[in-house]
């Protein structure tokens, strides 16, 4: 007898392949940017899509009434499993994957894949560039969802998704042996917490650090950001919302456009403008990259990581560098100050870490919400 299948990817680029490449069954994308915005993983899958759902049409990544009736339309598919007897799921080895990963195994591990044979593949790498042969053995070799990963999945969801990120830290202190490519996606997330000594998040300070040296347009900052990262997990659209934010108002902004005017997120009848602009930092932007202003004692908005919220002027959760720990600020002496103010510029570029090892393409989005169009 042929099994049905139903094949769960993380979005529309991936998908594309894998039908391209004849693969057996039903293929959907798991369109979410999962990193950016509240996720309470105490929530149905109901409510947390509309949730996630509100959040992105909030960012202007999508119309609201078209990203939730795509949410509800995938939703209503792993829910009413009766054609299927396998699901299978392929994703990717970074952050944004891993994060759709243990959502959906924690989802069919309550149940909704009762008497269903769930399976995974996992790509180190891209799947949009593999060929057809190269995905057939992938398919040839899938395996069973193992209770340990299963295990875990539930576990790693239920902590990224609650208001204590030390509990993820606590997790990353067992063994994770069984989705080996989770402790480094969780460990990435927990460098987007403020920093102690900036206030800047991993990717804030590498996208003023990239306009610093010299990457001045969006799009030339953007892919510099992205040859930092271990494994890519960044669309462009999301960076320019960092940008977005980090150009604040006039008296906060770390970076503006050339002439000072503030830097907004484009939509379909910008982007052309949009990318072409220079950036620059100000002189606020130099203090902050440099460690003489905390970002956070000046920064006016608020920004969600998983279950946290991290407000502005808060004595919240903190990323440790030195450490490599998220901690309470304040729970911890302030980091040593030189006695002499620093000159911004040269203090700036002190924070220019080395190039790490990365995948070979940088992935582009044009709707956040469908991430793997990244590619």
């Amino acid at each position: 007898m042929t099994l049905t299948r139903l094949n769960i990817t993380n979005g529309d680029s991936a998908a594309g392949t894998l039908s391209e490449a004849g693969v057996e069954g039903k293929i959907i994308p798991w369109r979410d940017v999962l990193h950016e915005g509240p996720v309470d993983s105490s929530l149905s899958l109901d409510e947390l899509s509309k949730q996630r759902a509100r959040f992105i049409a909030e960012r202007r990544w999508d119309d609201f009434a078209h990203v939730s009736g795509d949410f509800a339309e995938r939703d209503r598919m792993i829910q009413h499993l009766d054609y299927f007897d396998e699901i299978v799921l392929w994703f990717e080895d970074d952050l944004y994957d891993q994060l759709q990963l243990i959502q959906l195994i924690d989802f069919f591990a309550r149940g909704a894949a009762h008497k269903k044979t769930l399976s995974l593949i996992q790509v180190d790498g891209y799947i949009p560039p593999l060929s057809a042969a190269d995905l057939k053995r992938l398919d040839e070799r899938r395996s069973r969802v193992t209770p340990e990963q299963s295990d875990l999945a539930q576990r790693a969801w239920k902590v990224f998704g609650s208001d204590d990120p030390s509990a993820i830290a606590t997790l990353l202190e067992e063994s994770t042996s069984a989705l080996p490519y989770l402790a480094p996606a969780l460990r990435r997330h927990l460098e987007e917490f403020p920093a102690i000594d900036t206030g800047l998040s991993r990717s804030e300070r590498e996208a003023l650090t990239a306009i610093d040296q010299g990457h001045t347009t969006p799009v030339a900052a953007f892919l510099e950001v992205a040859k930092k990262q271990e494994s890519i997990f960044l669309g462009d659209a999301v960076f320019y919302w960092y940008l977005e934010r980090l150009s604040g108002n006039k008296k906060t902004a770390l970076v503006t456009w050339t002439d000072g005017s503030p830097v907004v997120a484009p939509t379909a009848k910008t982007s052309r403008k949009f990318v072409k602009g220079e950036l620059k930092l100000t002189t606020l932007g130099y203090k902050v990259l440099g460690g003489d202003t905390d970002w956070q004692s000046v920064n006016t908005q608020t920004r969600w990581l998983g279950g946290v919220e991290i407000t502005p002027n808060s004595r919240g959760w903190r990323w440790d560098p030195e450490e490599r720990a998220v901690v309470r600020h304040g729970d911890q002496a302030p980091p040593e100050r030189d006695s002499k103010p620093r000159k911004a510029k040269s203090a700036a570029r002190k924070t220019k870490s080395k190039p790490a090892k990365t995948k070979t393409k940088p992935r582009k989005v044009s709707r956040p919400a469908a991430k793997k169009r990244k590619k």
